[in-house]
């Protein structure tokens, strides 16, 4: 894929003070923006010369940034601190959150494989397309220098969101690529503020290394509680006649992070637990905040499509 330089990725111009925002919607406004800023490749041509204002701006964001992931780890410190330190029991309390975990077992999803109708499900695809961070860059983020056991697995994970190296079977396109045929960029409806949130959480913790652990959770809680959800998408849009190759993305999901999930939780949690009981704790966190960040998404879909039947 053609690599571009994107204009508009740079901090100048915004005011950022302290309690300025008056909604969540602001806050993650921003926060998106600072993710554009890091993330997004540009060419020194393309942006303004880096002087003290927009040092002052990123320092500003990134405090905005550590504000709001410590009120989500602060949520949930009591119950992580909960979680087992010995590394076997640790992994079975994580395999356990997949059906106890915050917004497991939400009824949106059943809905969706059975009565959701074609807007209804361009609608929710619009949010999930708007809150996917890519699982390929987190993982890469999320890996550097960890020990070799855990960082080998997660190689082995970001080469098959890769596609293996073919460019056809890479996961992210697969997904845009059904936002495409369902024309969902098109759609007139707002990306909530929930499905903002859930991307900036995701990249605060691969992206500050602070976080690493809490980010090694969230990332293993996802390929653990993905494949139930995949499976009902999947089977709305089988319902609802979109073409295999079109609802690909939901199909592979549904069954290869069930093996992603199984070589995760032995090769990254147990390992690293094993070797530092203490990193129990931060891995817990971060597995409990992405749950609980999905748990609110699901919430507001449900208010949103619910209340049009």
């Amino acid at each position: 894929m053609e690599r571009r330089a994107h204009a508009g990725t740079g901090l100048v111009g915004r005011k950022i003070h302290r309690g300025q925002f008056a909604t969540l919607e602001e806050i993650h406004g921003e926060l998106a923006a600072l993710n554009r800023y890091r993330l997004v490749p540009t060419c020194s041509a393309d942006i303004e010369p880096l002087d003290a204002g927009e040092l002052h701006t990123e320092v500003q964001l990134r405090i905005l940034e550590r504000r709001f992931v410590e009120a989500e780890r602060q949520a949930v410190e009591a119950e992580a601190s909960r979680a087992p330190r010995d590394a076997s029991w640790f992994v079975h309390w994580f395999e356990s959150l997949k059906s106890i975990g915050p917004g497991q077992g939400d009824p949106l999803f059943p809905w969706l494989a059975e009565e959701a109708s074609l807007d209804d499900m361009r609608w929710f695809l619009r949010q999930e397309v708007a809150g996917e961070a890519g699982f390929e860059d987190l993982v890469a983020l999320t890996q550097v220098r960890l020990p070799t056991v855990a960082k080998l697995e997660m190689a082995r994970n970001y080469w098959d969101e890769m596609g293996r190296g073919d460019q056809r079977g890479m996961h992210g396109p697969m997904l845009e690529r059904l936002a495409a045929e369902l024309d969902v960029h098109s759609m007139a409806t707002p990306v909530v503020w929930q499905t903002v949130a859930l991307g900036n959480l995701m990249v605060a913790l691969a992206a500050n290394r602070c976080y690493t652990y809490q980010s090694v959770g969230a990332l293993g809680v996802i390929e653990l509680t993905a494949p139930g959800r995949a499976e009902q998408v999947n089977a709305g849009l089988r319902r609802l006649e979109i073409g295999g190759a079109t609802r690909r993305y939901y199909a592979l999901h549904a069954q290869l992070d069930k093996q992603h999930a199984a070589a995760w939780i032995q090769q990254v949690l147990f390992t690293l637990v094993a070797e530092d009981p203490s990193l129990a704790r931060p891995i817990a966190e971060g597995a409990l905040m992405r749950l609980r960040a999905g748990e609110r998404c699901f919430s507001r879909y449900r208010a949103a499509l619910w209340s049009t039947i």
